[in-house]
């Protein structure tokens, strides 16, 4: 019972001196910290009616170490450059989805997100990442700061890289032909595919050398590079290939890209490059 008594003793002592030192306390003062919500700008303002408010897509250029590999050297774009870049994605990809495959077609099926990054993405192989896409949801756009909406092969370039990653968003969605495809070239693909300049590639029946890399790249490189050349332009890579069976196997591997939109998303793919094409003649031209 002391010893009960005692412990009473000490609990209520040490709450009068919890009291004593809370009620000398200063009063608490404004945080230094600046929670408030910043303001738009207009680049702000031109995101939200351009790409968040019609495809429900967020646009990150501001830096956010959470979004990106702190692992890398790695910069946010220039801000003079963002709203150039997000154009050419607005004209030549989103709006030729929208005029092929319908006003819904990007919205039900899209990123969520893209996150724009100003510099170079360099691997240790000394290749260069453009873009990724992650789980579906986000699209990382690298280089950004060099775009250049004046010049064709730059805008080829960038745009390519996101019709690349947005073809696997697509065959998230809905797988490819897996079977057939790799019927068409079974031992060509490497993990060494960086050795192999693109004018080989083509001369083993692969459109890109990243395309050798597996098939997962093939079927994407043909589906973007079709996207990002005219009938002519693509028309003339396959005449410049001197290897007839490897022309071949080019024409078949576009037959089961051709069939994946059609049968996957009734949708043309032919129109879809032709949409992409005279948009992007747009862009180039200022329109």
């Amino acid at each position: 019972m002391k010893k009960l008594n005692f412990y009473k003793k000490v609990i209520a002592l040490s709450s009068v001196l919890l009291l004593g030192a809370c009620a000398s306390d200063e009063p608490l003062t404004d945080s230094i910290l600046d929670v408030s919500t910043p303001s738009k700008t207009a680049l702000d303002t031109w995101i939200d009616t351009n790409i968040l408010t019609p495809y429900n897509i967020n646009v990150q250029y501001k830096w956010n170490q959470n979004v990106v590999d702190n692992n890398r050297f790695l910069a946010p774009p220039l801000q003079t450059k963002v709203q150039p870049a997000l154009e050419i994605v607005q004209k030549i990809w989103l709006e030729s989805y929208k005029t092929i495959g319908g006003p819904d077609f990007v919205k039900k099926i899209a990123p969520r997100e893209f996150v724009l990054v100003g510099g170079i993405n360099l691997n240790t192989t000394g290749t260069i990442t453009l873009g990724l896409a992650e789980g579906g949801q986000r699209i990382t756009l690298f280089e950004v700061d060099n775009v250049n909406k004046k010049d064709r092969a730059n805008v080829k370039r960038f745009i390519h890289t996101i019709q690349h990653e947005y073809i696997h968003i697509l065959n998230q969605t809905k797988p490819f032909d897996e079977k057939t495809l790799a019927k068409i070239t079974p031992t060509g693909y490497t993990s060494n595919w960086y050795a192999t300049s693109t004018t080989v590639a083509r001369e083993e029946g692969f459109i890109t050398d990243y395309a050798r890399s597996n098939i997962n790249e093939d079927f994407a490189e043909m589906a973007s590079t079709m996207l990002v050349n005219s009938k002519a332009e693509y028309d003339a890579i396959l005449a410049g290939i001197t290897n007839q069976t490897a022309v071949a196997n080019i024409r078949a591997k576009e037959a089961v890209v051709v069939k994946y939109f059609k049968d996957s998303f009734n949708m043309d793919f032919y129109k879809l490059r032709d949409e992409a094409e005279k948009n992007t003649t747009a862009v180039i031209n200022g329109n």
